[in-house]
């Protein structure tokens, strides 16, 4: 069996599944709900015909190019999974199909469905891929089969299971906004400097509202906070690196000496309060966005979008509406995104320094 799975490429993994494939998941959900989002929302705000007319209608619906986006985000996740797994491309063909119903039958927690249901797919279309002479039926025939067939079984109850996970945290953070405001941002903070998905994560999870808020003030704590503070030692281009694309580059470093991961930790767990008691900053776009920080500016992005049109989970899960951003909604967003995490996380580096905690070179990226 070990031979089996070797020649099969089958790496059964905590890293394999719950790093690569949570982390291609993110990538396929932000090419499809993501974008699709942001080009209905540009649309819409800017009033570009090309980007709010309806091109076509499935079941009497019509749907935008930005719409179709969002439509396909199963079937996007599920390649992105199969293509991390090295599945071949019969494979990989067929985990569109896979992708859709699965995301479908999720419901609002299609992702993490799609995300077990994908795996089961791929592995087990890896498994036949190329042992028969009838190859072009057999591998995706069996990869389809398997993958709906889970689908239909597992993935109503995991959409069930984390909707009601998400909820929780929604409605705590809303009753306990102080508490909850620092768990949810050092929480989702370090999962972003992780090498797994926090954007994954928060839309598995449906984190929007308030939470998403908490989400969005941890996630830019780690980056801009990590951007500033090795700014001595990366410049401009670490600054860029970090504070835009993500604090991951940081691993080796925190692996070699933990303790300069202290500074933008604690900057996290000040800011998240701040988001949820004082600013009340909400993430009500796509659920997706709170988990992206400053990468791309989509936290950012994705709160704008929310205020001039929520997302559906945000309507659902905790009652969002449509606004117009005041001054002090702006404020608070560009406080909680860069301001606060440069400045808290400078000066906890420079007591950290003091003590040796930090020393020079510690924050140095690898070449």
């Amino acid at each position: 069996m070990k031979e089996f799975l070797a020649r099969k490429n089958i790496v059964i993994s905590a890293k394999r599944y719950g790093i690569d494939a949570l982390g291609a998941m993110a990538q396929g959900l932000f090419c499809s709900l993501l974008i699709g989002t942001i080009l209905n929302t540009i649309g819409t705000q800017f009033h570009i015909g090309f980007l709010t007319v309806h091109i076509l209608k499935i079941n009497d619906i019509g749907y935008t190019i930005g719409g179709l986006c969002s439509f396909m985000s199963g079937s996007a996740m599920a390649v992105a999974i199969g293509y991390a797994l090295q599945a071949p491309p019969m494979v990989l063909f067929s985990l569109v199909t896979v992708g859709y119903a699965c995301n479908v039958l999720g419901g609002a927690g299609g992702p993490l469905a799609v995300l077990f249901v994908a795996i089961i797919a791929a592995e087990f279309g890896k498994a036949v891929s190329k042992e028969t002479k009838v190859d072009i039926l057999v591998t995706p025939i069996v990869t389809i089969l398997i993958g709906v067939g889970a689908a239909w079984v597992i993935a109503p109850p995991i959409g069930k299971v984390a909707s009601a996970f998400g909820d929780l945290i929604n409605q705590a953070t809303i009753l306990q906004p102080f508490w909850m405001g620092i768990l949810v941002s050092v929480l989702v903070g370090v999962a972003l400097t992780l090498p797994i998905s926090s954007a994954a994560i928060c839309s598995v999870l449906s984190l929007v509202g308030l939470a998403g808020g908490a989400a969005v003030a941890g996630c830019c704590a780690q980056m801009v906070g990590f951007a500033v503070m090795s700014f001595r030692e990366n410049r401009w281009g670490g600054l860029v690196s970090q504070g835009i694309g993500t604090s991951m580059l940081q691993m080796p470093n925190i692996v070699k000496n933990p303790r300069i991961w202290i500074p933008p930790t604690l900057a996290s767990a000040i800011t998240g309060p701040i988001a949820t008691c004082i600013f009340k900053l909400e993430m009500n776009g796509a659920a997706i966005n709170s988990g992206m920080g400053t990468c791309g500016l989509c936290g950012q992005i994705g709160v704008w979008t929310g205020w001039l049109a929520p997302s559906e989970a945000a309507v659902q899960k905790v009652g969002a509406v449509a606004i117009t951003p005041g001054a002090m909604d702006w404020i608070g967003l560009i406080l909680i995104s860069f301001v606060l995490p440069a400045v808290l996380s400078v000066i906890f580096c420079k007591v950290l320094r003091k003590i040796g905690w930090i020393k020079e070179g510690d924050l140095t990226l690898p070449q």
